[in-house]
């Protein structure tokens, strides 16, 4: 990739014109002199005005980027828009509602450089909340779904719903994609091979806007793509090494 980059900040919006420059001027102060990176806020069909709040935050910070869905695509799918347009050569990623800390970057990138050499091969390093900050049905709902999805697929994750992630770029597109695939990382990276690890994170109330996921249906499409990711895993098959000769 040209003109690359240690990191790029891929933060998916909808709907968040409250939220989203707040959120821009927390990564820039939690980044500046201490890694080269750029922030890929994707647009994902917003109505209100977050894009033109954040094409105007462009002037005092010359790090961001600003992509846009012309249509609503959902939040899979604005991380891999985001991801595919990305220099950097590991990516972050982090919910754009603010309850996600942009001060816990740096210790997933820490934990990058303690644990990143050595094999098998690091893919991702997963923020897990330490303290949920919703209400105690979207609580209880998560820690049930969390529980079911371990049993099934034993990523070892106990939290992967967190949006704070930080992985390789190249790890990431290698992943099969389908909707939904954020909520499933660590198991896909498991899969392809990659070694996984895990940070303790913040998390915040929402200060603005509401939620774009109710909890039902949340649920109904976790089952589906449950199965979905534990048909791949079986189905999965890795050489024994690779060779050219």
């Amino acid at each position: 990739m040209a003109n690359t980059l240690e990191l790029s900040v891929v933060v998916p919006v909808k709907d968040e014109v409250e939220n989203a420059v707040p959120l821009l001027n927390e990564i820039c102060a939690a980044l500046r002199g201490k890694v080269s990176f750029e922030v890929l806020f994707v647009d994902d069909g917003s109505r209100d005005g977050t894009v033109a709040a954040l094409v105007a935050a462009k002037a005092q910070s010359p790090e961001l980027r600003v992509l846009r869905h012309k249509m609503n695509s959902g939040q899979s799918r604005a991380v891999r828009t985001g991801v595919v347009a990305a220099r950097g050569l590991l990516v972050a990623t982090l919910d754009g509602d603010g309850q996600n800390d942009p001060a816990d970057i740096p210790s997933l990138l820490a934990m990058w450089s303690r644990v990143s050499p050595g094999s098998p091969t690091l893919g991702l390093v997963a923020g897990q909340r330490r303290k949920r900050e919703d209400n105690w049905v979207k609580r209880l709902s998560s820690r049930f779904g969390n529980g079911v999805r371990q049993w099934l697929l034993k990523d070892g994750t106990r939290d992967t719903g967190c949006g704070l992630k930080l992985f390789s770029r190249d790890a990431f597109l290698a992943l099969p994609y389908f909707d939904h695939i954020h909520r499933f990382m660590p198991a896909l990276m498991l899969r392809e091979g990659y070694r996984i690890t895990h940070v303790d994170v913040h998390h915040r109330p929402r200060s603005h806007g509401i939620s774009k996921y109710g909890t039902l249906d949340r649920a109904l499409v976790s089952i589906s793509d449950l199965m979905g990711v534990r048909w791949l895993k079986r189905r999965s098959r890795k050489p024994e090494g690779v060779e050219e000769l």
